[in-house]
């Protein structure tokens, strides 16, 4: 058990619930920060993968603009993916988990703060970046505000969804694959709904029902996805 789970620990275990969720949300993004190879792969993979597209398609700015909000939300759907399977297994790995079973702190609330805090270093990065990435594919202003705005909605929802799978998986052998198995399926309307609503401004239409049901995904994720996860959390460790 390394000193950073022991204070964490220690904190939790005397912190009321709004000082636990706290302590561990800061806790989570501080070893996210130090393990800046990890942090920063999301966002580069991201980068890569849309910088790629235009480079095959060529230099039809028609085609790339039509193309553009799909490959976007397809590439931070797959970079969303890239550390979640490490969202549990290195606690459950050193012990941190099974503080946070006997935690007087309701479980699924500091599943929520661990999702939270993958999502300020991974799906927030994204939505930061993407106005970079629109101007490789030529996106007016008003499709780029709705892209930033579609990513900042759906990449909480990739999180928490994300979070029921990395759950399900933790210490698997091959938990990435099978996570990514379990999940992509699900947030296959986040990706609907995200690149519609783009695509839906491009189309001279309102972005709002798309925007809308992505509110409602988030919505329903926030509620539904913390507690599923401690569920699985609490068989894995029976």
């Amino acid at each position: 058990m390394n000193a950073e789970t022991g204070v964490a620990g220690a904190t939790l275990a005397r912190a009321g619930t709004l000082a636990a969720l706290i302590a561990l949300f800061t806790r989570d993004v501080r070893l996210a920060l130090r393990r800046k190879a990890d942090t920063l792969g999301a966002a580069i993979f991201f980068v890569i993968v849309t910088s790629l597209f235009p480079l095959g398609v060529g230099p039809d700015s028609q085609l790339l603009a039509r193309m553009g909000p799909g490959i976007v939300w397809v590439a931070a759907l797959l970079a969303s993916m890239l550390a979640m399977p490490r969202l549990f297994a290195e606690d459950a790995a050193d012990g941190t988990l099974e503080q946070l079973l006997l935690s007087a702190t309701p479980f699924p609330l500091l599943v929520l703060a661990k999702v939270a805090a993958h999502w300020l270093v991974s799906g927030l990065l994204l939505a930061v970046v993407a106005p970079l990435i629109a101007l490789q594919y030529g996106l007016p202003s008003s499709q780029v505000g709705v892209l930033v705005l579609s990513l900042l909605l759906g990449t909480p929802v990739l999180s928490l969804v994300g979070s029921i799978g990395a759950a399900l998986t933790v210490g698997v052998r091959g938990a990435a694959v099978l996570l990514a198995l379990l999940v992509l399926p699900l947030i296959t309307p986040v990706l609907i709904f995200g690149a519609g609503a783009v695509e839906a401004v491009g189309a001279g239409l309102s972005p709002k029902p798309h925007l809308s049901l992505l509110g409602a995904l988030l919505a329903l994720a926030l509620f539904g996805a913390p507690w599923a996860a401690s569920t699985a959390l609490r068989i894995s460790a029976d």
